[in-house]
């Protein structure tokens, strides 16, 4: 059952796995909302834990950046260790004014400059969407909860460090609320493998404002999205 991966043994990972960039606010998650959890791998550093959440089994664990590495990680859920649904739960930088820091984005479809889909040889540009249920449930929460919260198109890049700095002003004249690094690999994973997937992001810096955050903010803070995602996995 293990891989290169992960080593976490058959039936040491949920049907329903959080996701997270840094493997350290999976450890978070664990230790402040999981019960009798277990670390059930730790390959890489990429921390994963099983535990429960309302009696709900549920594994929340690392993708790291990009998507190359989500695609490696998702796949392997997917495929391996035969998981239903993932949820990142992750961070993004806004390129809209009216979004501000600490907002709830929930990514409805994924734009890249990734070459990642070019795997299929599709004849075309593939749209990489979430499971519309898992939006909905999202959406849902977020409102009952009175978080603010944007649904939308996100950007996944590949790159951090873009040359051209002004680059995000023609996605968001596109109506793309931010940029992030991992969704289309997730989206486009769960779509092949017939699985579902959604991407919740807390806006950690906005690149109108040029605001930003800690990375101890990022790693430890931003706790509605967790809740979001959590309250989704107990219903799945």
């Amino acid at each position: 059952m293990s891989t290169a991966h992960n080593r976490a043994q058959e039936g040491e990972i949920a049907k329903v796995v959080l996701l997270c960039g840094d493997p350290l606010r999976a450890k978070f998650i664990a230790e402040n909302y999981l019960e009798n959890y277990k670390l059930v791998n730790s390959v890489r550093n990429m921390y994963y834990y099983t535990g429960f959440y309302k009696g709900k089994l549920v594994t929340v664990g690392g993708s790291g950046m990009g998507i190359p590495s989500m695609g490696i990680y998702s796949y392997e859920l997917y495929n391996h260790y035969d998981v239903d649904t993932i949820i990142r739960v992750g961070t993004a930088g806004t390129y809209k004014e009216n979004i501000k820091i600490g907002d709830i984005i929930l990514a409805a479809g994924a734009c890249s400059n990734s070459n990642y889909a070019s795997q299929f040889n599709l004849n075309g540009t593939y749209s990489a969407i979430a499971d519309f249920s898992l939006l909905e449930k999202g959406a849902k929460i977020a409102k009952e909860s009175n978080f603010v919260c944007h649904v939308g198109n996100v950007l996944s890049s590949d790159i951090f460090y873009d040359d051209d700095v002004n680059y995000w002003k023609k996605w968001a004249n596109l109506g793309v609320l931010a940029v992030e690094m991992e969704s289309y690999a997730l989206y486009i994973n769960a779509a092949r493998c017939g699985k579902k997937a959604l991407t919740i992001l807390s806006v950690s810096d906005s690149l109108v404002s040029k605001e930003e955050t800690s990375s101890e903010q990022r790693q430890t803070g931003f706790k509605d999205m967790m809740y979001i995602a959590l309250e989704i996995a107990s219903e799945q």
